[in-house]
């Protein structure tokens, strides 16, 4: 999710077993710049992955940096379903992190 910042990044896991990545907006100065070479265009992104087994979104863990979105997500007997949030640590290049209401545990 190249161009995002934290809270640009929403993630949610469904009753259903749907995880559901949406980020609002990229590429601010695309239009400020001449471009050589595009890889990658501007405009919301969406995805939904159905997940084959049960997790606990309550206990996820979701990391964000240099453009990358990684999602950690614990096995468990039930689904529970959430809403996972991203906390801001610095500036947009480096480490994000953030979890479902959990205190983060690098301070």
């Amino acid at each position: 999710m190249p161009g995002m910042e934290p809270e640009d990044i929403h993630i949610e896991l469904q009753e259903d077993g749907r995880l559901i990545l949406h980020g609002d907006m990229r590429a601010l100065l695309k239009d400020v710049k001449e471009l050589l070479i595009d890889e990658w265009s501007i405009g919301a992104y969406h995805r939904e992955l159905q997940l084959v087994q049960p997790v606990d979104g309550e206990r996820a863990t979701v990391t964000y940096g240099n453009g990358v979105l990684v999602v950690a997500l614990p096995l468990s007997v039930t689904m529970r379903p959430a809403h996972l949030t991203l906390l801001a640590h610095g500036q947009a290049r480096g480490l994000h992190q953030g979890g479902a209401g959990h205190p983060s545990a690098w301070t």
